[in-house]
């Protein structure tokens, strides 16, 4: 026996035991009758484990227990449930021939072999009834994984336990910490459940992998917000922790950007007030004069001349031509009132308050870029490989807020309601993807991966199941939805974080591997696609519904966030079975557990060891 089994004996024999394996017991779920000792302590979702031999070798196997059933024989005779009503509690049975009994789902097998580290394996008999089954403690699990311990992350604790869970985080490339492709992850749960926050910790998580970039699309500025504070709400230091791992991190917002397509200023046309003071308001006619406005522009000015007046005094001229007046009105009582607004409306005013704020995206301003320059910048492949430094952290913010423009003569101006809205968010990030896909392309016909993770907030407003009736918004996701199906081999990995499970497109859905559940999805349809994406374990999923909503807690310093967890995160789960945790609600826990400092720096001991 190696120095490492002894260890881990020594380990086992210094746990409490909490029952022995009973029958009937199968490989997949096994029954546990629990001690007289421990019937009084709380079980359910304590993680277990257990020693059994298997091929001539020994065997650690652990997996949490997921349910806990009270028999009394007795007490379930007619007679005795006669005499239980009449009198109460019968001194001679009740609480006295009661017996307790618990389900345990193994996730997790490891072989004990020839030098310091233990093997992946499989539970491919049943252990003999009697076999004693203990709790696990971090030191047990501390030493199974020891060979792996600087590519553990923890996110919390064992669900209404101590232990902290292990989860792995690896990159889309290659080499002893890559897993070779792409993964796409979903954390879903309802508002107040903790999932944006655990998506903070996922891309902490990421970041430790040099070579690796991330992306975030943030359509409510909430990202961006921390960023560019430094500090997320709840005080984690999230700017400084991406500088200890030398991820240096932009934040662009719309007016960061220059768009660069003629299809995007046509539906910006058509979307915004310009033409509605015009009085077309019709939609067919507005359509009509996008397409004729651009295509009248395509051919004889560049989209960096939008915003010059030269430009917009040719369309002004252009609105007062008779043909392409009745190109938009047949009858000759709309086309009068065009006519009419036009002599009554001031151009400059039309200019100033309609046209240049929208022309100004397409302006190659000072400071700004375009998407594909963005990307290029962010994504360069020449720095993905070992050795040649890191890559690095872009987020995109696409909200309202992230709309305001610099105006002409050092004022401020804005792209208000009448302009930025779903529809033109929706073109900006159809944009977005359109550019990393192509990237990711061009990488992968050149033998490199793209090895980036792209999140996505607030993803069922993205990518909603079922009909749209904007088309602007259907492209989008469809993109998404194509997205997930056919960048994983490009090394090109979705983070989709959502408020819903059953109103986020199916395809996306079913292309997940890794999925984070939070509180909120167990009842009605939500908790119908819980069960398909979950699995067939009834036990598991009635242990989910025990989840407590955060919310409801007496304080701030006892709010949990319960999650439950699908597919490859984590050592302690080789076979998706789910895990359960409780997320930590305090920044300094979850710097503490991961090796940082309280100011997110990494201590100098943690650099030597």
């Amino acid at each position: 026996m190696h120095d490492r089994s002894i260890e881990v004996e020594t380990l086992l024999a210094h746990t409490e035991r909490i029952g022995i394996i009973g029958s009937p017991s199968t490989t997949i779920e096994l029954t546990l009758d629990i001690l007289g000792t421990a019937v009084t302590r709380k079980l359910v979702g304590e993680l277990a484990m257990f020693q059994f031999m298997q091929d001539g070798r020994r065997h650690y196997a652990l997996g949490q227990i997921t349910e806990l059933e009270l028999r009394n024989t007795w007490l379930e005779e007619p007679t005795a449930r006669t005499l239980v009503r009449l009198r109460g509690a019968i001194d001679s049975v009740s609480g006295r021939q009661d017996t307790h009994t618990g389900k345990m789902t193994p996730s997790a097998v490891f072989s004990s072999g020839d030098g310091d580290r233990y093997s992946a394996s499989i539970m491919g008999t049943i252990p003999p009834t009697g076999t004693v089954v203990s709790l696990a403690t971090d030191g047990v699990l501390n030493t199974l994984l020891n060979p792996y311990r600087d590519q553990i992350f923890y996110f919390g604790r064992v669900y209404g336990s101590q232990p902290r869970l292990p989860l792995w985080f690896k990159h889309f490339g290659h080499g002893e910490r890559g897993i070779g492709e792409a993964y796409h992850i979903g954390i879903f749960g309802k508002t107040g459940s903790g999932k944006t926050a655990l998506g903070k910790m996922v891309m902490v998580a990421y970041a430790r992998h040099p070579e690796m970039a991330i992306v975030v699309i943030d359509p409510q500025g909430e990202f961006a917000a921390d960023f560019r504070r430094g500090e997320t709400a709840t005080g984690l230091p999230i700017g400084r922790l991406m500088q200890t791992e030398d991820k240096q991190v932009t934040v662009l917002s719309v007016r960061d950007l220059v768009l660069d397509r003629w299809e995007l200023f046509q539906e910006l046309l058509f979307e915004g007030q310009f033409l509605r003071r015009l009085t077309i308001n019709a939609s067919p006619n507005r359509e009509t004069a996008a397409s004729i406005v651009r295509e009248h522009l395509q051919g004889t000015f560049n989209l960096n001349q939008l915003h010059e007046r030269t430009t917009f005094n040719d369309v002004w001229t252009q609105l007062q031509d008779q043909n392409f007046q009745r190109q938009i009105f047949v009858s000759p009582g709309p086309q009068a009132r065009l006519n009419g607004q036009l002599q009554n409306l001031s151009a400059d005013t039309m200019y100033t308050t309609h046209w240049l704020p929208l022309a100004r995206l397409f302006q190659r301003r000072q400071g700004a870029q375009t998407v594909d320059s963005v990307l290029q910048n962010v994504l360069n492949l020449r720095s993905a490989g070992a050795g040649r430094g890191n890559r690095n952290m872009l987020v995109l913010d696409v909200s309202r807020e992230g709309a305001r423009l610099a105006a002409p003569g050092g004022g401020v101006g804005q792209i208000g309601p009448d302009l930025w809205n779903e529809h033109i968010q929706a073109l900006v990030i159809r944009r977005l993807l359109d550019g990393l896909t192509q990237v990711a392309e061009r990488a992968y016909q050149n033998d490199e991966s793209l090895n980036t993770l792209v999140v996505i907030d607030e993803a069922q407003r993205l990518a909603p199941r079922g009909h749209i009736e904007d088309p602007v918004v259907a492209r989008v996701r469809d993109a998404l939805s194509d997205a997930a199906r056919t960048t994983r081999k490009y090394g090109l990995g979705w983070l989709f974080i959502s408020q819903s499970l059953s109103s986020i497109d199916s395809a996306i859905v079913s292309q997940l591997r890794v999925n984070f559940f939070g509180f909120g999805l167990g009842m009605g349809q939500e908790y119908e696609e819980l069960r398909r994406l979950a699995g067939s374990s009834s036990s598991a999923l009635r242990l989910y519904q025990t989840f407590r909503d955060p919310q409801s807690s007496f304080d701030l310093q006892s709010r949990e966030y319960p999650f439950m967890t699908v597919g490859p995160v984590s050592p302690l789960s080789f076979s998706d079975t789910p895990l359960f945790f409780t997320a930590y609600n305090t920044p300094g826990a979850f710097l503490e557990a991961n090796g940082y400092a309280a100011d997110g720096r990494r201590p100098a001991a943690a650099l030597t060891t």
